[in-house]
């Protein structure tokens, strides 16, 4: 019996770019809340951008991917990146003439900006913000760092770094945190602490950071619009979210009614 539900956001519960749910969608949600099955946002943005949606109170927030988690007003686990990794990947990046953003549950700035960053924030209807403290401020504990990349830079990002890696929704940037974090790990936590094991938990997702929760649960649903590597690692696929895949699978295998 499914007790408690995952979901990824951007490509999962909302279109990408958009900030409001489905109809269907948001009665999906409503009709598992009803049935008594707890909800989970987990998205790769952080605490301060995840959205909220009128009507529905998330049970868990896992956010930055998996570094930042909280259930109501209590954190059940954080861990930000190690301050000497962290150094270095600014150093790396600085000789990549590369942009960087840090976040944390009070901030999300930028030192600079690039059109692949800007895109990257916009997926989540947000707005980059420069700031002149960055270098002050990349002192205070960092949960994710965001750049413009492509996957072959990965390795020259992470260089000389111990406790570090980089997770990626989008092929054009990436998300770089510690590397003891993940949605994964964020997963385990949470079903520890409302104490439900792997089979009565169920994932939703599409991008590659949601590879290790689909494979944490008992159920990992990959959205039709994940690419086939992502749906290798799925236990099932559902349809797109452009085709209300969350809805059409719940209500296909009794988790809602219409």
């Amino acid at each position: 019996m499914i007790k408690i539900a995952f979901f990824d956001v951007d490509g999962t519960l909302l279109k990408m770019g958009h900030k409001e749910l489905s109809e269907r969608t948001l009665h999906a949600l409503t009709s598992l809340r009803q049935n008594g099955v707890k909800l989970c946002m987990a998205t790769g943005r952080g605490y301060l951008s995840a959205p909220r949606f009128p009507g529905i109170d998330f049970d868990a927030l896992l956010t930055f991917n998996g570094s930042y988690v909280t259930v109501g007003d209590e954190i059940i686990f954080k861990c930000p990146l190690d301050r000497m990794d962290k150094l270095q990947i600014l150093q790396n990046l600085k000789g990549m003439h590369r942009a960087v953003a840090i976040s944390n549950e009070h901030f999300i700035i930028t030192n600079g900006t690039d059109p692949d960053l800007e895109q990257y924030f916009r997926f989540g209807n947000e707005i980059l913000k420069i700031d002149k403290q960055f270098d002050e401020r990349v002192h205070e504990d960092i949960y994710q760092m965001m750049c413009a990349c492509r996957e072959e830079e990965y390795e020259r990002i992470l260089y000389g770094t111990h406790h570090t890696q980089i997770t990626a929704w989008w092929d054009r940037a990436a998300d770089i945190i510690p590397l003891e974090c993940g949605k994964g790990n964020a997963v385990r936590a949470v079903l520890q602490h409302f104490g439900f094991t792997k089979e009565e938990a169920i994932a939703f997702g599409d991008g590659f950071n949601d590879i290790e929760m689909l494979e944490a649960v008992g159920t990992g649903v990959a959205m039709g619009n994940a690419k086939d590597e992502i749906k290798a690692h799925a236990t099932c696929t559902c349809k797109s979210v452009e085709e209300d895949g969350v809805y059409d699978f719940c209500l296909e295998h009794g988790l809602i009614t219409i």
